[in-house]
This record gives C-alpha cells, structure tokens and sequence, in this order.
C-alpha cells in the first residue's frame, strides 16, 4: 500500500515511518510511504502557501494555486489517490473507517493548517477526517494517528490475531492483561489465566471485555453484535453477580 502526507512540515510527519510496526512494514515493502512538501510546490521566491482570507477575519487561509500544482504532478506521476483531508469538520476517525481506508491501494493525507484552506481545494478530496472534537494547530498529528491506525488492517503489518483482539475490533474493549511474576504487592494474577484451560481462559477474556464495555462505553455494547460466546459469557457474569448477591 502506498500512503502519501502532504504538509507544510515534513520532517514533523517523517517520524511516523521510522518506528515501530510501520517501520518495520515499510523495510519489508508492505508499506510504501512518502512525505511532500506543499511549499515545494509554491511559484514565488518566498514559497508562501497562505494569504488573507477574502472578505476579512482572522487568521490565514491556506492557498489553492500550491495544491492545484502538486495534484498536477502528482496525478502524472503517481496516478490518482485516494485523498484524505484532516479536518475537525470530518468524520470521526473509527476501526470501521481505519478499515475502510485500508482497503485502498494509494492514499494522500493532506495536512491543514492555519484557518483551512481554500475552498476550490476540496475539487480533490474524497474524505474530510477528524481524531477528535477538538482543534489542533494543523493537521499532522491527525496524519500521523491515521497512517498509523491504518496501517494495522494492511495485511502483513502486524498478526491478524492480534488485531483481533484489539478493543473496538468487535465493538468490544479489550480485555485485562497479565505477565510475571504471578504475585507483586499481593496483587495476583487471575487464577483461569495459569489454569491451562484454554476455553476457561476465552470466556473469561470475553466476560471481562463485555463488562469493561458495559461500564466504559454503553455506546459500545449496545450496538454489539452477541454471539455464541458473548452469550455464554454474560450467563456467567450473571450467575457470579447472583452469587454475590446471597
């Protein structure tokens, strides 16, 4: 997969490819990912890609003359991508959006900056994307989180097992995890998890992430899928809060 950032800050984002699992993916060839620079692409001697806004206000807005040239060689040289546009006005970066993207053979991230940028710009953007419901000072932390929840759906970059599990993979959170020693500070390690029982140790992974999930984020396990296992795990959560209850 080829994921390409433009941005006015490109030793910001180069740092995304250079650890890691995406790091790891881009020596092996899974991942091919390049970093641009918008003021490359700006004609005066001053390589200025932000002016005043039209009809006043504050702030500056992003210019469109610089993306409009580097679309122009980039298409040429590179085909058309999928764009993508970091914005707080975007969807709300999402597994089922990671995913989505994933399955695209060439994406763009093109970083915002300033007050955004011109409107005849977005002619090239398939997709506006936000992290969150808040304002940053431009758009290469989303780049960076984007790239990187997105990476982890490409076939190869991590084991599919492991993405799995993650919390959100399912609508679920993930559940607690342990490594030795069994014992610290009388805190001790859930006796299923060294049991060997490896069917005790899923319903008890299940039963902790539907709890998590229920007391984190009912958004969550109410639009949850059940299954076989989901079913069984809740019984038991049940039956120990009768338990309890005696």
């Amino acid at each position: 997969m080829r994921i390409s950032i433009l941005t006015i800050f490109p030793d910001f984002v180069r740092v995304v490819k250079e650890y890691g699992v995406v790091s790891q993916a881009v020596e092996n060839g899974i991942l091919e990912i390049e970093i641009f620079n918008l003021r490359d692409f700006a004609k005066d001697k001053h390589k200025t890609v932000d002016d005043y806004p039209y009809g006043g206000g504050p702030g500056m807005v992003m210019k469109p003359a610089p993306f409009f040239e580097f679309f122009k060689f980039y298409n040429e040289t590179y085909g058309k991508p999928y764009v993508v546009l970091t914005s707080p006005q975007g969807d709300v970066l999402n597994n089922s959006i990671a995913r989505e993207l994933a399955s695209k053979d060439h994406l763009l991230i093109i970083c915002g900056r300033y007050e955004g940028i011109d409107e005849r710009v977005m002619k090239f953007v398939d997709r506006e994307i936000s992290i969150g419901d808040y304002v940053l000072t431009g758009g290469e932390l989303p780049a960076m989180v984007i790239v990187d929840v997105v990476s982890r759906f490409v076939p190869g970059v991590v084991d599919e097992e492991s993405v799995k599990n993650d919390s959100f993979y399912n609508d679920l959170l993930d559940h607690p995890h342990y490594t030795r020693p069994r014992v610290i500070e009388d805190m001790r390690v859930p006796e299923v998890l060294i049991s060997g029982n490896h069917e005790e140790v899923e319903l008890w992974r299940r039963k902790e992430s539907l709890k998590k999930t229920m007391l984190k984020r009912p958004d969550l396990f109410m639009k949850h899928q059940f299954d076989e296992i989901d079913k069984r795990a809740l019984l038991s959560l049940f039956r120990e809060l009768m338990a309890d209850a005696k």
